[in-house]
Parts: C-alpha cells; sequence; structure tokens
C-alpha cells in the first residue's frame, strides 16, 4: 500500500506513546520492557487495523497471558495488589461490549477488539480499563461525527473500533 493518511497517524500515535513510555515507567526496567512490548503490539494492531479491518489474534492473545503472568506477579505498577478488578474488567468490559453487538452480525465488534480489551484490563487494572474504554468511547463518537457531517462515511460505512480502544488503552497507560 502507499504512504497515506493511516501511515501517518501509526506512525504519530508510535511517536507519541514511545516518547511518553519512559516519562510513565521511569526507574521500574520490567514496566518499561513489557510496557514497550505492548505498546508496540497496539502500533502494529493500529496500522493493521486501520488497513486490513482486522486485530490479529498473534498481536492479541499473547498479551493476554503475559499481561495476567505479570499482574499475578505483583510487579505491575497500574495494577500492584489489585488483581481481582483487573480480572474483573478483563473480562466484564469486553463481554458488555461484544455480547449486545451480536445480534448486528459478525464484524459489528470482532474478537480481536475482544483480546484486545482483555489484554488491557489485566495490563492497565480494572478502573484504568474502565477510563480507557470511556476514552476511546468519546474519541469514536467525535470521529465519528466529523465525518459523518462532512459526508466522508455513511451510516452503513464500516468503521473499524480498534483504533479508538488503542487510543484509549495508551491514554489508561500513560496517564496518571
Amino acid at each position: 500500500r502507499d504512504v497515506d493518511w493511516r501511515t501517518g497517524l501509526t506512525a504519530l500515535a508510535g511517536a507519541f506513546a514511545f516518547a511518553l513510555l519512559p516519562v510513565r515507567f521511569a526507574g521500574d526496567p520490567l514496566a518499561l520492557a513489557l510496557f514497550g512490548a505492548w505498546f508496540a503490539t497496539m502500533i502494529v494492531g493500529l496500522g493493521t487495523d486501520l488497513d486490513q479491518r482486522l486485530l490479529p489474534n498473534i498481536l492479541t492473545l499473547p498479551v493476554i497471558i503475559v499481561a495476567l503472568l505479570y499482574a499475578v506477579s505483583g510487579r505491575n505498577p497500574l495494577v500492584g495488589a489489585d488483581l481481582v478488578p483487573a480480572i474483573a474488567g478483563a473480562i466484564l468490559i469486553p463481554a458488555v461490549l461484544y455480547l449486545p453487538s451480536i445480534p448486528f452480525g459478525a464484524g459489528a465488534f470482532g474478537l480481536g477488539d475482544v483480546y484486545l480489551l482483555a489484554g488491557m484490563g489485566l495490563m492497565v487494572g480494572g478502573q484504568r480499563a474502565l477510563g480507557g474504554v470511556v476514552v476511546g468511547l468519546i474519541l469514536a463518537g467525535v470521529v465519528l461525527a466529523a465525518l459523518l457531517a462532512a459526508r466522508r462515511i455513511g451510516r452503513r460505512t464500516y468503521v473499524p473500533f480498534g483504533p479508538f480502544l488503542i487510543a484509549g488503552a495508551l491514554w489508561a497507560a500513560l496517564i496518571r
């Protein structure tokens, strides 16, 4: 694919995330490494979802396993000892968003989004994950309203939701 707005947006998101990563997790090499790896998977997922409308399982499923181990270890600075809310967020947030989308058919809310949210709940904890989803929903609403008003999309146009969830996940991890 030629370089276009998706390339620029992905590069800008990556630059923003990786510029703030050492500021947020300074002094904790394990957090720096694991959150850096998570950010890398999210940036690749962002570019893939924008281009192919797909969040691949090869990116999202390993995050769940690593995030669970990290949360259980008690070393995750964003989860700490609050393991139960992190696990609840990893299960309830994706379920609340996915289950109502089932009647709308395949693609209304994909399993890649579900797996992304499960990993997010375990990486940032339940409360931060909920905040990140709210930020993603607000961002999606603003962008979609602007695109509808500018007649760039119609009411039935497929718009991937992953990029908005990824923006919310980055916000949840980076904002204190």
